[in-house]
């Protein structure tokens, strides 16, 4: 039995059983956090009127997480588990306490507002999280042997897809209903998401801190400050060109390749900076043991598709599914279900083989085939179809949970434990942030161009259709935000066209310049208008009348008779005098008078004939809105999961590149190994690092 093949520290069986435990809260609340805000952000928006800052929030905690979790695994080594647990625990829960009180009055015009105080607060929670993730799997390694580790591995692995199911399910169920008075003061829902944290967190605080041994290694060394810079000097820049590109700077502008440069002058001087350190926060030693490296270098690949693929479905059911913020967590519930049970599962066979390998393959492969299975939805596919699809994806990424940390782990000297889980960590988390920003890149991409083929042709949609609020196509038709724009710009037209009905020249002149207006629309404002047909009409009545009239008594008699005479007309008529039509005179003189009477109704005929059309158009772009928005509505969930499947279709060349790169990593056997006393660091043999 060589030195990394057991435990580093002897653990009671009570003292095992209270260090797990707040070890796996301590690891719920940290995957928690990463999903538990996206339901809360539209309403925190709303609140604190920051949509031009939505994308940072997640930024600030993914930056800050991701750049400490090899400085944490480094002083871990230096300084033991238990004070850098204890540190980061205390960290975050302040930063969740200062999150959900983001943009209260005492704060003031701190950092320049609610929003700004939420960012910096959020970068204060990712310092305290990224020592959680990175001193649980540490910690378990002091604990247990490698094969014992892989049984533990699949309960912590579940527990994260635990998390990214609860977390929008408890998300959008706090921010819709947690709003509370309490002794007279109003607490938001949304704030209930980081207030949430503080309980469990303190419990795990307190059985840590008085259950759990020190677990003080006091390696050797010192902490590698230049080191620790240029990482965040690299990584940085990094993370900001790939959220910033493509989205709010072009790729090519200065800004973006910029950033890129500044990453790739600062990575290289950090490799050889960290060539030349013994005491380096990430020993690049590290990187000829082939299990460390390929194991990382496939977490990396796996964490960019986990992501992709997890991040997109609730926007998936929620935009063209309906399914409400509340509910997107239930309907998780398959996927969830599918990577609890493959990671437990792989855990316990690896336990019993000691073999992990064909479980990271195997698990790639159903990964894959679950991704392909995705690729294949559609606007009419039922929630009961994607389940069974979700579960077959959660096989698949169930064993990539735990088994590339264990495989690391039973490849590194005991005395670089924390600093190997620390950088299988960091390359997974790097991949998880890389793989947010590529894939969100895709899906704006994929919007514009899958949109304009299912949008019914309206001026300016096809322009407008990335920029519309996807998550209102649930509400459909003309209750959603896209009803709206289309009834909006229907009653601005209605509104030009009453002008132009009611003599606008420079509106009349618009409508029969527009390609988009009918030609029987043109035909009521152009020569004159509705005006002058109205006129025409008119006139020519009143020279007919006037014409029948000059008949005398029997032209009279013919005009009452006629079905085409209007009413009041015959009512006139009928009151007529005999003597008016007596004499050649007489009758001459009544008809010039009638058709008098008739030319001055000309202005309230306009004004009836105006009213009776606009009433007609009105009731047609009604008709035109309804028909629209529904068009639109329905041409925006075909696009968008055109999209979605075709990012799917993506994220299966990255898990091939995965799978390929898993077939790569030696399979060293896992030793069934008793743990033992304390014992000082030593180095494996050989044949470990083979």
């Amino acid at each position: 039995m060589t030195a990394h093949d057991a435990p580093a520290f002897h653990f009671t069986e009570q003292e095992k059983r209270i260090t797990l435990t707040g070890l796996m809260v301590v690891f719920l609340l940290s995957a928690l956090d990463q999903t538990i805000v996206s339901t809360a952000m539209p309403r925190i928006i709303e609140q604190l009127h920051g949509l031009n800052l939505y994308a940072w929030v997640t930024t600030a905690y993914l930056l800050a997480s991701t750049v400490m979790v090899p400085i944490y695994g480094k002083l871990s080594d230096l300084y033991g588990r238990k004070p850098i647990l204890v540190t980061g625990i205390v960290l975050f829960l302040l930063g969740s306490a200062l999150c959900g009180m983001a943009g209260e009055p005492w704060f003031g015009g701190l950092f320049g507002g609610g929003m700004m105080q939420l960012i910096v607060f959020r970068a204060l929670q990712g310092l305290g999280g990224a020592a959680l993730f990175t001193s649980a799997f540490a910690i378990l390694g002091d604990m247990f042997p490698p094969a014992e580790r892989a049984k533990f591995g699949g309960l912590f692995g579940a527990v994260f897809g635990l998390a990214s199911v609860l977390g929008p399910l408890v998300g959008g169920f706090l921010t819709d209903h947690g709003s509370v008075n309490l002794f007279g003061y109003f607490i938001e829902g949304w704030r209930w998401v980081f207030y949430v944290n503080l309980p469990l967190g303190l419990l795990s605080l307190f059985m840590i801190i008085a259950k759990m041994p020190r677990l003080t290694h006091r390696a050797a060394g010192r902490v590698d400050v230049l080191g620790a810079l240029l990482i965040v000097t690299t990584t940085i820049p990094l993370l900001l060109a790939l959220t910033w590109g493509g989205v709010t700077y072009p790729w090519d502008s200065a800004r973006i390749l910029g950033l890129f440069g500044v990453s790739l002058v600062s990575l290289i001087a950090f490799i050889l900076a960290e060539a030349r350190n013994p005491d380096a926060i990430l020993p690049l030693g590290l990187f000829k043991i082939p299990v460390f490296t390929f194991s990382n270098l496939a977490g990396f690949v796996i964490g960019m598709a986990f992501l992709g693929v997890v991040m997109f479905l609730p926007l998936y059911m929620q935009s063209v599914q309906g399914v409400s913020a509340t509910n997107s967590g239930l309907s998780m519930l398959p996927l969830m279900a599918g990577l609890i049970l493959a990671s437990i599962v792989s855990g316990q066979l690896v336990s019993k083989t000691g073999q992990y390998k064909p479980f990271m393959i195997g698990g790639a492969a159903v990964l894959m085939l679950g991704v392909y299975l995705l690729t294949k939805i559609g606007v009419d596919t039922t929630r009961l179809d994607l389940g069974w699809r979700m579960f077959i994806v959660g096989l698949g990424l169930g064993p990539s949970q735990s088994l590339y940390n264990i495989a690391v782990q039973n490849a590194v000297p005991m005395r670089q434990m924390g600093i190997a889980v620390s950088s299988s960590q960091f390359f997974r988390q790097i991949g998880s942030t890389i793989g947010t920003a590529i894939f969100g890149t895709l899906l704006i991409n994929n919007l514009h161009s899958e949109l304009p083929k299912y949008l019914p042709n309206v001026p300016g949609m096809q322009a407008q259709a990335a920029n519309i609020n996807l998550g209102e196509m649930r509400a459909g038709g003309g209750n959603s935000d896209t009803g709206r724009q289309i009834r909006a710009a229907l009653d601005q037209q209605y509104a030009q066209i009453e002008k132009a009905l009611r003599g606008d020249q420079a509106a009349a002149q618009a409508l029969t310049q527009s390609p988009q207006v009918p030609s029987e629309l043109k035909a009521l404002v152009a020569n004159g208008g509705l005006r002058a047909q109205v006129h025409q009409k008119v006139v020519a009545e009143a020279a007919s009348i006037g014409d029948i009239l000059i008949q005398g008594e029997s032209g009279r008699q013919a005009l009452i008779r006629s079905a085409e005479t209007p009413a009041a007309l015959k009512t006139q008529l009928r009151a007529l005098p005999a003597q008016a039509f007596a004499t050649e005179q007489a009758t001459i003189a009544t008809a010039q008078r009638v058709q008098q009477a008739i030319l001055a109704q000309e202005p309230a005929a306009v004004q009836q004939a105006t009213t009776q059309a606009l009433a007609q158009i009105r009731a047609t772009l009604d008709q035109q809105a309804t028909k629209l928005a529904a068009q639109v509505t329905s041409g925006m969930k075909q696009g968008f999961t055109a999209a979605v499947t075709s990012m799917f279709g993506t994220s299966i060349f990255i898990i091939l590149i995965g799978f390929i790169i898993t077939l790569f990593i030696p399979a060293l056997p896992l030793r069934q190994a008793r743990p033992v006393g304390p014992r000082s660091e030593e180095e494996p043999s050989p044949s470990s690092a083979d």
